[in-house]
């Protein structure tokens, strides 16, 4: 395993980290395989990954029990310990102590060593402020139950930049980051801001939450071009472990052959790894993406709303990302779980957000396409 420097810690983190949010199930999302995750879990430790995380939600709130399991019989003390506060349940000062006590009775320790705001966005960094959760944190810190803070992000830069720079304390951040999302959400701009103030920072889904693993063959013949062979998964996280900015990829594993697939891929990493040519290469890849995007939607969010409560943009989205991604099987899914409402299907062809449309998309002819693709059966 390779290991690399985690910020201003006196730490070195594995150059992977265990994401405790895609553990093996028997059925629901709630419903854990125990003894294979706790398997697969205790393999990539004994491999050298020192750092894993889960968070209060993940595995419907089970993923903390399942993490104190596994990390029994001594393993507890060969990892960094990572979970988050569920920025989205604290209503009041008193949820801060309530929420942090619950998780370490689940996760069946005393202390944590990294422990995160999760999915700070405009909103509940004001309510964090409000609430001063700087003076709980510290204090938390002083009495050993947080080892140090960070957060987790999913914003526009602005509101990452006012983050990072508006506190001091801070040891590390979580952010989604990947070759298709350097200009999304605090991108390529917010790994070097956070860098520059000191802080490590972890990426999370580095694959794009398994879409850049199986492309179409526009991607695959790129792929395929490229002189060094490597998986699709594997160039997308050499591409990261190339930046001597990101500390520690984070990578949710659902199989021990996926464990086993980036085990090896993490022993390969070096910084400044991919040549001038390979990352030439990438930048191919991410234009080839977008240029199949069938809709050419900027999410500006000018046709909303839409007065039959239609969530015009996350239906376009869906679409993009199934054909672009090659998982039109995974959207129809997605597309099941919207609120009936907001489904494309509901569209009544009022042509509104037509008017609306900066790029002139013909939304109401998409609406209908969207509609019977999705209700398909796969």
């Amino acid at each position: 395993m390779k290991y690399r420097p985690f910020g201003k810690l006196d730490w070195q983190g594995s150059a992977l980290g265990f994401g405790c949010m895609r553990f093996p199930t028997t059925g629901s999302s709630q419903d854990i395989d125990y003894p294979e995750a706790i398997k697969m879990l205790r393999h990539a430790i004994d491999q050298g990954v020192n750092y894993a995380d889960t968070a209060y939600g993940y595995h419907g709130g089970d993923s903390e029990h399942l993490v104190g399991e596994a990390l029994k019989d001594g393993y507890r003390d060969r990892v960094k310990l990572a979970t988050k506060l569920p920025t989205w349940l604290v209503k009041g000062r008193d949820d801060f102590d309530r929420l942090l006590n619950e998780q370490l009775s689940k996760l069946q320790t005393n202390h944590i060593d990294m422990y995160l705001l999760h999915a700070l966005n405009k909103d509940r960094w004001a309510l964090m402020k409000e609430l001063d959760v700087f003076s709980w944190t510290e204090r938390a810190m002083q009495d050993g139950r947080i080892g140090c803070l960070g957060f987790s992000f999913h914003d526009e830069y602005d509101v990452f930049e006012d983050i990072v720079t508006s506190y001091d304390g801070w040891a590390f951040t979580q952010i989604q980051y990947n070759y298709m999302d350097e200009e999304n959400q605090a991108g390529t701009k917010g790994l070097e801001l956070a860098a520059k103030h000191g802080l490590a920072v972890i990426a999370m889904e580095p694959l794009l939450g398994g879409n850049l693993v199986n492309p179409p063959d526009a991607i695959g013949n790129l792929w395929n071009s490229a002189v060094k062979k490597r998986s699709p998964a594997d160039w997308a996280l050499q591409w990261l472990w190339s930046k001597p900015e990101v500390s520690i990829i984070l990578s949710g594993m659902s199989t021990m052959e996926q464990v086993e697939q980036n085990l090896i891929s993490a022993d390969n990493s070096e910084i400044d790894l991919l040549s001038e040519k390979e990352l030439d290469l990438v930048v191919q890849v991410k234009e080839t993406y977008e240029q199949i995007r069938p809709i050419a939607c900027t999410d500006c969010q000018y046709c909303m709303p839409c007065p039959s409560g239609v969530a015009i943009p996350e239906n376009l989205n869906l679409y993009n990302v199934g054909y672009m991604y090659n998982m039109m099987d995974r959207q129809k899914g997605q597309y099941k779980n919207m609120d009936e409402e907001k489904r494309a299907e509901q569209c009544t062809q009022c042509l509104e957000c037509e008017d609306k449309c900066p790029q002139k998309i013909i939304i109401s002819e998409w609406m209908q396409c969207i509609g019977d693709e999705m209700e398909a059966k796969a």
